[in-house]
Order: structure tokens, then sequence, then C-alpha cells
């Protein structure tokens, strides 16, 4: 595996991989007082967030500086992008000084693959951390570690990923990869929400969110992007509660052993209401520490091989 751009391309036998190396890094720090392994000493990864982040941004620098790789943060406002520098020389600059790996978050929607294709034969790998309104790859890999975790095998597992399905690359990335590891998806969503073109998914479209909960194993909520948004897609955030967020009385509507999840930030009381948020049916907390053993696992495969993990 040269880059993680994508997860539509991701073969089955390289997603059970990741998630089961996560699961075996997970394992192997549990308990130490001292979370450090040596994997990737002596290696340098940066990260060059154009878009603001918190879980993720710090997911990888843990993740990094877990497996002792040197991590650099890149400012872009600190940077000589401020000052019209291109994405390409600023790529290029990265590579000459020295980045085994760049991880990559950018509001244009195919800008991690053009990175790949810029920094073809430096030997510099690319992460996805999110473009656009595209992908976000690990997202996706650690809300299915996440799954796995509370439902085993993904395998006939119904999941229901509701809200701004329009602007959302977790949604599209979740699509992929729960399709590739056998799971069953249902898309809810208001019409104005609902991409054109979602056929193309290869998934079911519902609008009704009461009756999809029922038969669901776990519901994922998105984030409601209002900073994407140009004009109303709802008359207001009330009026989305009432439709499409998940309060106690939905709650009550899933199957017991169902999980939600949330990729965060959430907006509590319009996506879901606190008291689901906070309750034990919620895995929300334990996607953001998955989300360090996920990163952890594809830094591994990018930039160890198959050398020894511990």
């Amino acid at each position: 595996m040269k880059h993680l751009l994508t997860t539509a391309t991701l073969e089955p036998s390289w997603a059970t991989t990741l998630l089961d190396t996560a699961a075996e890094l997970k394992k192997t720090l549990l308990g130490r007082q001292v979370r450090k392994l040596p994997t990737l000493r002596g290696r340098t990864v940066i990260t060059l967030f154009y878009e603001n982040s918190t879980r993720t941004r710090v997911s990888f620098e843990v993740a990094g500086k877990w497996m002792s790789a040197d991590v650099v943060n890149v400012s872009v406002g600190g940077s000589s992008v401020s000052k019209g520098e291109s994405l390409r020389d600023t790529a290029l600059t990265l590579a000459a000084v020295g980045a085994d790996c760049v991880i990559i978050r950018h509001p244009a929607s195919g800008a991690a693959h053009r990175l790949a294709t810029w920094l073809e034969g430096t030997g510099t790998a690319v992460i996805n951390a999110g473009d656009g309104m595209h992908e976000h790859p690990t997202q996706a890999l650690l809300d299915a570690a996440t799954l796995r975790e509370r439902l085993g095998d993904l395998a006939g597992k119904r999941i229901g990923i509701v809200g701004d399905l329009l602007h959302s690359r977790v949604a599209r990335s979740n699509v992929h990869l729960l399709r590739t590891l056998g799971a069953e998806v249902v898309l809810v969503a208001p019409p104005t929400l609902v991409p054109v073109g979602v056929e193309q998914w290869g998934v079911p479209v519902s609008y009704d969110l009461d009756a999809e909960l029922p038969a669901l194993d776990a519901v994922m909520l998105l984030r409601v992007q209002a900073e994407r948004m140009h004009g109303g897609y709802f008359p207001s955030a009330k009026e989305y509660s009432i439709a499409y967020g998940l309060n106690e009385a939905r709650l009550r509507m899933l199957p017991e052993h169902a999980v939600v999840l949330h990729p965060g930030p959430m907006l509590r009381g319009m996506e879901i209401a606190s008291a689901v948020a906070d309750s034990p049916r919620a895995a929300i907390t334990d996607q953001v520490s998955n989300g360090v053993h996920m990163r952890m696992a594809v830094l591994y495969h990018l930039l160890a091989g198959e050398e020894a993990v511990a």
C-alpha cells in the first residue's frame, strides 16, 4: 500500500488487515504507562491541514508520536501558503525536506489524489484526512473498528447513515468500506440533503428515520455542515431535529444491541440528544480513541511494511 486516498478501491483483504492491525496495536498498548513503540523511529510524518480539525489532526499526531515518528504540523496560516504558494509547490517542498508521509486535509475534492500524483517517485506516502465533500478514509476505518468491537463481524449487519449526506465525505467513505466488509447500508436524510446521483452508491435511500430504526444494528449520525450550505436546506434546526434527530424516544426504537455513532463535532439537541450521546449505547468516545490506533495501523502499513509492531 503506497497511499491511503479512498475506501472505494480498498480491497477487502487490505481493509481487514488494517482493522486487525489496529486491534492488535490497541491490545499491545493496553495497560502501558508509557505508550511508545519504536516502529517508526527515524521516520518523518507531516500534517498539512487547510481546514480546521480537532479529532483527526490530534489523533494523527498522537498516532505518529506513539510509534516514535517525528511529527511536524504545518500551519497553513503560518506557512508560505499564506503568501500564495501553490499546493503543488508546498507538497514538493515537504518531500524535499524529507517527509516520509504527508497527511492532508483540504477543502477541494480530489486534492489528496492530486498530491499523490505530484509526489510520485519521491517515496513520500500520502494519507487523505478529508478532501472537500469527497472522502475521509481513516474516519470510515475507525468507524468500522468501533462497530467490530461492539457488533463483531460486520457481514450482514444493517447500518443506517443519517443526516447531511450531500456534504458528507464521511458518508461516502463509510458506504464504500461497510459494503466492502459485507454490511448492509441504508441512507436516511431529508430530500434536500441527498446528493444527485446517489443511486450510484448502490445502497437504498429512505426519508423516514422512524421506519428504519427497528431494523438497524447501528445508526451513524452525520454533522449538519452549515459552513458548506448556501441557502435553505430545511426550515429550521428544530424542524430538522423533529424529523431526523436521535432522541431518547427514537433510541428506544432501536434493537437493544444497536450502537450509536457520530464522527463529531456533534450538534447536541439537533442531530442527537445529550442523553443519547452520553448513554452506554453510544460509542462516540470509543470512535475517538480507536481513531488513534487505526491511524497508527495506517502509518505502520505505509511506512514500516512487515517490520515488527511491538
